[in-house]
């Protein structure tokens, strides 16, 4: 029988108490906390878009992250409005609706991209089309995403009927669920204009797409967190979000978000307030 050297017990002793060391921590970390994300493209490019930001955010708060896309906006916007997800990937309308039906929400930084923190969308038509303003769509068929999306129907519906084309002005209109689908339908003719957002018009505007109106610019994208979440482990999100693109990789998992996103930025609520005023004109809010 070979007996243990008393170099090896030493080594076995410390590796022992490295573990014993080790279990509570693994035990205080908790379960993942959850990363929402509404459904604006397909959910297997979302998640390959956020994963690198829950990593991020993982390390920077010693407890993993997991990306989360939503069936639809209804049940991402309720998700979040009952503090049933940890943090949240929210279009600006969507935001305005939670904090109106269920409270403010703890704000942690918003989208800036290509050094601003607002973005628009376009009401698009094919190349050919004879459309020239938002004036000719009185008696054609709309394509919209989502019905809480913001540049795929909110901000473009208050602009046609800002020019005298309201809903039931056109000859038909529906909601496709994403804004890709908005444009695959504007293409293959099945719809004579549709609404998206500037990501996506950027994208497919060589396959045959022109913009027949751009959007007025409104506050960006925004990450909240649910209410019931401890405050240092949210002041720690909102440290690691607002330093992200001074650090190591953080421009490559900014640019993994969207293209060109150049930052997370600081946000408060009223940046919102202009959006709030559209959709009380659409009566989506109460006034």
């Amino acid at each position: 029988m070979i007996r243990p050297t008393r170099r090896r017990l030493t080594v076995l002793f410390l590796f022992l108490a490295g573990t014993v060391i080790l279990l509570p921590t693994q035990a205080a970390a908790g379960k993942p906390l959850t990363l929402a994300v509404h459904p604006y493209l397909p959910s297997k490019e979302l998640i390959q878009r956020f994963t690198p930001l829950a990593n991020y955010l993982g390390k920077e708060i010693g407890r993993s992250v997991e990306v989360r896309v939503g069936s639809d906006y209804a049940e991402h916007i309720a998700y979040v409005g009952k503090d049933q997800v940890d943090i949240a990937y929210m279009g600006p309308s969507s935001y305005v609706v939670v904090v109106a039906k269920y409270g403010n929400k703890p704000l942690l930084a918003r989208l800036e991209t290509d050094g601003n923190p607002l973005f628009r969308g376009h009401i698009i038509v094919r190349q050919e089309s004879p459309l020239q303003s938002l004036a000719d769509l009185k008696g054609k068929r709309m394509a919209f995403g989502d019905q809480d999306s913001t540049m795929s129907h909110l901000v473009p519906q208050y602009m046609l009927e800002k020019a005298g084309v309201p809903l039931n002005k056109l000859a038909e209109h529906k909601f496709l669920g994403s804004h890709n689908n908005v444009v695959l339908a504007v293409l293959s003719g099945d719809f004579d204009a549709g609404a998206v957002k500037d990501e996506v018009f950027i994208k497919y505007e060589k396959q045959g797409l022109r913009d027949l109106a751009p959007t007025p610019y409104y506050s960006d994208h925004v990450f909240v967190t649910r209410s019931s979440l401890a405050s240092g482990t949210i002041q720690a999100l909102r440290s690691a979000m607002l330093r992200l693109k001074d650090t190591p990789g953080g421009r490559e998992i900014l640019e993994a978000i969207k293209p060109h996103t150049t930052a997370l930025v600081s946000v408060v609520d009223a940046d919102y307030d202009n959006l709030r005023q559209v959709m009380k004109a659409l009566g989506t809010l109460e006034k």
